[in-house]
């Protein structure tokens, strides 16, 4: 009776594991499991490029000039392509699996940049007030938003020969 229940209890470490793995996030599970999806891909994708590249280089250079081996510098020269598709290739790769599975953070990435595309071109402050407090509900979804404007003419900080900072009070959505 003592060896099944001892076998069972054993068995239940793994399980009680798995269980905190995925339920609080131990480990940061998310960030392992998308950089194993990104660079396993990474991985596939350019040992194919390479081998395939290779291959047809090599296939190439047998029927132009009818010889065996291929030369060295072709080799060398496949091996610096791939790492010069290196970076482009875990970029694309990245944003793909960030659409696909991990849309939330994707679309909350997306809607940071659009506001700061915005914020280069925007002078008004209420405009800028009013977007910025948009874009933070929007991407982080808080209960409740306020935003703080210093309410001094000439900060501490202030240097000269630029405008001081807007006077302001404090402002909510």
């Amino acid at each position: 009776m003592g060896f099944p229940l001892g076998v069972a209890g054993f068995a239940a470490i793994p399980l009680a594991v798995g269980i905190a793995v995925l339920r609080y996030r131990l480990y940061d599970i998310d960030r392992i499991i998308n950089r194993t999806l990104v660079y396993g891909s990474l991985t596939a994708v350019l040992a194919l490029v390479y081998f395939g590249g290779v291959t047809a280089t090599q296939a190439l250079f047998h029927t132009f000039t009818s010889q065996e081996q291929l030369p060295q510098l072709v080799v060398v020269a496949s091996t610096l392509v791939i790492a010069a598709l290196f970076n482009p290739l875990r970029r694309r790769i990245q944003s793909f699996i960030d659409r696909r599975f991990y849309r939330r953070k994707y679309d909350a990435r997306k809607t940071l940049e659009g506001f700061s595309m915005k914020l280069r071109n925007e002078t008004d402050l209420e405009a800028l007030r009013g977007d910025l407090i948009g874009v933070v509900t929007e991407t982080m979804q808080p209960a409740h938003v306020s935003l703080w404007l210093r309410t001094d003419e000439a900060p501490r900080h202030h240097q000269p020969g630029l405008p001081p900072l807007p006077s302001g009070r404090p402002e909510g959505g």
